[in-house]
């Protein structure tokens, strides 16, 4: 039985530690048939959800060195919510899921190492897609040197113009 808890804590543990982020959600109460819905959806997003006994959970947390708070929430039927690099993504599907259901319930979560609370999942299901955030990101960068492109040229707009005038009234 021992070397079964090993390989179930180590498991737990590649797959925590190949993700950014942890979602600990609470299920009770959801049918099968809307589980394998959930997992379809997050398997779109890259993101997979297991369920594991919480003391698996709490033993393979603290050796991936999550923060300590991460185990009060693991009480109940709990299932862990990790994979891809999308955490917005998959905090969406999280989200839009619970809204549309009334389950699961989101927990708690960490990301890069630090403590989410539910409202902190939820703000990130918020936060526009990756492509969207680089576009914008791309946008405020190119801000500057847009600017400087129409500052360098108008001196020679503005001499296009008073000779284009001076031209007409002649």
């Amino acid at each position: 039985m021992k070397a079964e808890k090993t390989l179930l804590i180590e498991d737990l543990l590649k797959r925590v530690n190949a993700s950014p982020y942890l979602f600990v959600v609470e299920y009770t109460g959801l049918k099968v048939e809307k589980f394998a819905e959930l997992r379809k959806r997050l398997a779109s997003t890259g993101a997979e959800i297991h369920v594991f006994k919480n003391t698996l959970v709490k033993k393979a947390a603290e050796r991936a060195g999550f923060p300590g708070d991460i185990g009060a929430h693991l009480v109940g039927q709990t299932a862990v919510v990790c994979g891809g690099q999308d955490v917005c993504a998959a905090a969406k599907v999280m989200k839009n899921f619970a809204a549309e259901f009334e389950k699961p319930t989101l927990k708690a979560g960490v990301l890069d190492g630090r403590l989410l609370d539910a409202a902190g999942i939820k703000v990130l299901a918020d936060l526009p897609p990756k492509d969207t955030l680089r576009a914008q990101l791309l946008g405020v960068l190119n801000a500057p040197a847009s600017q400087l492109a129409r500052l360098l040229n108008e001196p020679a707009t503005a001499l296009a113009r008073v000779l284009k005038a001076k031209g007409e009234q002649a």
